[in-house]
């Protein structure tokens, strides 16, 4: 199979790097408006890869095009690839880029296509987790997401946007608007990250999570920030960031019911977002490509992808998640 990979940032090369070394993909091409990088990345790659410096709404020749540049506007760069016929995976993580990306579910079915919406660490592999994790259970009631860490400059900025915007909840079968940076939770990651404040942000986790569990009450998800994002969510990005983010982590918390009993289920996962959102988005590609979705049609991996073969394919390329073994509070 051939993929095309739009964005050659932190995530983008390493997503490509991750088709590159996929046996079942045959070719990957490259695109970014930065023709320098766009070199680059290719360079390193090998022949596996191919540098394309058209625009990026430019007709392609592959199978699935993965949406990997910043976030804003992909439903745009969706539209396009999908009305050619070819499936698409995005890993942004914009509230407004997944609504938009949801509405194209409908012309996907129809055509036999697969559009992956937020195919990267969160969401992404927490779409997968929550999917995992809800098999415990006969009802799932509850789902609560947080992360901390950015892959990258791109996916910094978005972070930092989201600090500021209002954050979505779904709270007793309807959608609530919170204020950003309200909610206040110490979260648990997997070591060496540790315990995290995490707080409310314009995070798209609930529009992937709420269809794929019917009767769910309440799903909400957080981000970790400092003292430093808190005051300054409201205003422009004044400091340089990571080139790829350093390490980050998930946490996935899942509450429902086992026969007559309430339980609860906790898994995580450490390391560095980009490197993780790579994995993700390449194996949702090479998936999407393959048939090997649930249906057709834009949606989370929470409802497309099968998690347990999902993680273990992740597990092979090396992100692994832990569980949390204790008591239910």
């Amino acid at each position: 199979m051939r993929v095309a990979v739009l964005g050659a940032g932190a995530v983008g090369t390493r997503l490509a790097r991750q088709l590159v070394s996929t046996e079942q993909v045959s070719e990957v091409v490259l695109r970014d408006p930065n023709r320098s990088r766009l070199e680059d990345v290719a360079r390193s790659l090998g022949e596996g890869a191919i540098a394309d410096s058209s625009g990026l709404l430019e007709p392609l020749d592959a199978d699935v095009v993965v949406l990997a540049g910043d976030p804003g506007a992909h439903d745009v760069l969706a539209a396009r690839f999908l009305r050619a016929n070819q499936h698409v995976v995005s890993v942004s993580d914009d509230l407004r880029d997944v609504r938009a990306l949801l509405e194209l579910d409908s012309e996907a079915r129809e055509r036999g296509r697969s559009v992956v919406v937020g195919a990267g660490f969160a969401p992404g592999l927490t779409c997968v987790l929550a999917a995992h994790g809800a098999r415990r259970f006969d009802t799932v009631d509850e789902v609560h997401v947080a992360k901390v860490g950015t892959g990258g400059p791109a996916c910094a900025r978005q972070h930092h946007r989201a600090l500021g915007r209002m954050a979505l909840d779904w709270r007793e079968g309807g959608w609530v608007q919170r204020p950003p940076m309200s909610g206040r939770e110490l979260a648990w990651f997997p070591d060496p990250v540790g315990a995290q404040d995490c707080y409310r942000a314009a995070l798209p986790d609930a529009l992937l999570l709420v269809p794929a569990f019917p009767g769910v009450q309440r799903v909400t998800s957080r981000v970790a920030a400092t003292r430093r994002d808190r005051l300054t969510a409201r205003l422009p990005m004044l400091w340089p960031t990571h080139p790829e983010g350093g390490p980050g982590a998930v946490r996935v918390e899942i509450r429902g019911r086992r026969g007559c009993a309430r339980d609860v289920a906790v898994f995580g996962v450490m390391d560095r977002p980009a490197v993780a959102a790579g994995a993700v988005a390449a194996v949702a590609a090479w998936w999407a490509a393959e048939g090997r979705l649930a249906r057709h049609g834009a949606a989370g991996l929470a409802e497309l992808a099968e998690p347990l073969p999902f993680l273990l394919e992740l597990g092979r390329r090396g992100v692994r998640a832990a569980v949390f073994e204790g008591d239910a509070p």
